[in-house]
């Protein structure tokens, strides 16, 4: 069976040979640089000990300098699967998503013509670059010395010209005996409406040839000189031998400075990627003018495993570069990913490089970001999150987009690192915490002083009761973090009247989410910090907290705990407020306030929450949980030595 021509191509850009290979052998760590695709391991065709079978991603080859084996991802198949050609391709091709094609009795026939349209666009180019410099292109000429391309970089990329007639390039090649209809499928010129002789699909406009991974010319895409065309830019269409969706202008030396250690930029245009590389950024590509697709996403990612978007900053810039965060989130890998460079407001690279210089671009390179902390300033810039309704909007959107992304592992880490941005946003601007905010940063890492307290009420203002249930809180909490989730906003509402409370609910919701969140925080407070809170007597005798992992008991004194603060410092804030009216006039309106904030925080100190089915339960004097048996049976036992000693009658049952 013939394959046509292109398609072992393509499954070849599609296939990566590291993967292929990898699956029978053990790469050696020291030796290998997965980075640049140059990968080391013992030959799996001979015995040896030592790594003398090399791999080149970029290059797609494998070769032994023991046994001198050598070969692409296919032979590797056969050689190690024992099967024939076809049946290695069609191996390799379901494992990269094409379908293996029909037969095609003509097969060869077609890859003679893809060969004749390749010679035609070769033509093509070198009539481009003659009409450039002669008298047609004077205004071509004077245009990109305004934009500073030299010489050397026109003849480097090819850059030529197409004068403004209907017929020029369609004269030039039939008169060389190039068969009309060769034109035509290289998509250099288009039949008439009007019947009369086909015409240039490029018209006054200078010419960027675009060539595919191995050199050859595929497509154009041509600048227009008139400033009132409707195209400023327009392709190639698509042919036989140009998929618009599957190429990259500047494909081939890109990848090549790329595998020489130079970072892999993505630019939005043709003159972004020369002045890029005239720079000193020869690693650097463009997507013809469209949208990333998730074809060139794939062919960015065999060439560097981690490409720097380079983006003009303008609105237009920014939403190209949400499109392609939205594009990739699914597609994300391990070792897999982008970073964003967003120029400086109003200039692309080009712009940049010509008012400051290669080192203002590296600069603002070195400042690329993240892709989620891209995804994550689209989601909160230019909005106000003042109330509980918005955050949980923010959270419900950024919960969406991390489930779009298909590897768990990564799936985990960008929950981690949301929540850590959230952090930032949120919880340092109380005046709790001892790191500063400013800007939507923080300033400083915060750190526990030598001289920590060992007791983090001794020395503590306010309440003495709500400093000790705030402490109660967290250390519930801490040792039970599988609850942080359900009680986020609660613990994050807390105002902590204690100083190390507040740092420490900060920390405790900062590392919430993670692996082991107790670790972590004893790493962030320190041991003897943690120690000190579970050691106060009122922490220690809570059974929550002396029954870590029980989960129910957990989550009913948690919601006690935090009823109680709230009915507390409500009660404490309807005193105040009537301290000050005491100041002018007290009316029967004051008296029912604090006659209402008193009966709401006995009743929150004196039963349990048997309508939320945190069991039957009440609260002794000093705080502790207690059974409502067993209270009824005390009080009734307290009831009786009253009456004994002269008292009331005891109460009934």
């Amino acid at each position: 069976m013939s394959l046509p021509p292109g398609f072992l191509d393509e499954l070849r850009s599609r296939t990566s040979i590291v993967d292929v290979v990898g699956r029978k052998v053990m790469w050696d760590p020291r030796k290998s640089n997965q980075g640049k695709g140059d990968m080391w391991s013992p030959c799996p065709f001979h015995h040896e000990k030592t790594a003398s079978f090399h791999v080149d991603d970029r290059k797609g080859y494998y070769y032994c300098f023991g046994c001198q084996a050598k070969g692409d991802a296919i032979k590797f198949v056969t050689e190690t699967e024992n099967v024939g050609f076809m049946e290695a391709v069609e191996i390799l091709a379901e494992e990269a998503g094409l379908t293996m094609p029909k037969r095609d009795p003509q097969a060869q026939q077609k890859a003679d013509r893809r060969t004749q349209l390749a010679e035609v666009m070769e033509m093509a180019v070198q009539h481009f670059r003659l009409m450039l410099n002669a008298g047609a292109g004077v205004e071509a000429r004077a245009y990109l010395d305004r934009r500073g391309m030299a010489q050397e970089a026109r003849d480097r990329f090819d850059i030529g010209f197409a004068p403004d007639g209907w017929q020029g390039l369609w004269d030039a090649l039939t008169g060389k005996g190039v068969a009309p209809e060769l034109i035509m499928g290289a998509g250099l010129a288009k039949p008439s409406n009007k019947g009369g002789k086909p015409y240039d699909t490029f018209r006054n406009r200078i010419m960027f040839p675009i060539r595919d991974a191995r050199g050859k010319c595929i497509a154009f895409g041509g600048r227009a000189m008139d400033p009132n065309d409707n195209a400023k830019y327009l392709n190639s269409p698509e042919t036989e031998l140009f998929d618009k969706g599957r190429s990259l202008y500047n494909h081939a030396p890109a990848r090549e400075a790329a595998g020489k250690g130079q970072p892999l930029i993505v630019a939005e245009g043709y003159m972004d990627v020369i002045a890029l590389c005239e720079a000193g950024f020869g690693a650097s590509v463009a997507p013809l003018g469209t949208a990333v697709t998730e074809n060139q996403l794939q062919l960015l990612w065999r060439i560097s495993d981690e490409p720097i978007i380079a983006l003009d900053g303008d609105k237009a810039g920014l939403r190209a570069a949400m499109r392609v965060v939205d594009l990739a989130l699914p597609l994300l890998e391990a070792g897999k990913s982008l970073r964003f460079a967003i120029m400086p407001e109003g200039q692309d690279p080009d712009d940049l490089i010509k008012a400051r210089g290669a080192g203002a671009v590296q600069k603002v390179l070195d400042a690329a970001m993240p892709m989620v902390n891209l995804l994550w300033k689209r989601e909160i810039e230019g909005k106000v999150f003042d109330s509980p309704e918005r955050r949980a909007a923010l959270d419900k959107l950024l919960k969406q987009k991390i489930k779009l992304i298909q590897d768990p592992s990564i799936r985990s880490h960008y929950g981690e690192a949301i929540k850590e941005l959230r952090f930032q946003l949120f919880r340092p601007q109380r005046g709790g915490g001892k790191g500063s905010f400013k800007r939507g940063k923080w300033n400083a890492e915060p750190t526990v002083q030598v001289h920590t307290k060992t007791s983090m009420l001794a020395a503590s203002e306010g309440p003495v009761e709500m400093r000790v249930r705030e402490a109660v809180v967290l250390a519930v909490a801490l040792v039970n973090p599988e609850l942080l989730d359900d009680f986020e906003y609660e613990i994050e509402s807390m105002e902590c009247l204690d100083q190390d409370n507040a740092y420490l609910r900060d920390v405790l919701l900062r590392y919430a989410n993670t692996p082991d969140p107790r670790s972590n925080v004893e790493m962030a407070l320190g041991l003897e910090m943690v120690e000190n809170l579970l050691r106060q007597p009122h922490v220690a005798i809570t059974p929550a907290v002396r029954k870590p992992g029980d989960i129910a008991l957990a989550r009913m004194t948690l919601t006690e705990e935090l009823a109680k603060l709230k009915t507390v410092r409500g009660l404490s804030e309807e005193i105040a407020e009537a301290e000050e009216d005491l100041m002018s006039v007290a009316d029967e309106a004051m008296t029912w306030r604090l006659g209402q904030a008193a009966e709401a925080r006995n009743k929150a100190m004196q039963t349990g929450l048997d309508e939320e089915g945190g069991g039957e339960f009440a609260v002794g004097d000093n705080g502790a949980p207690i059974d409502k048996d067993e209270r009824a049976a005390l009080d009734a036992l307290r009831d009786m030595i009253d009456f004994t000693r002269g008292g009331k009658p005891p109460r009934r049952g």
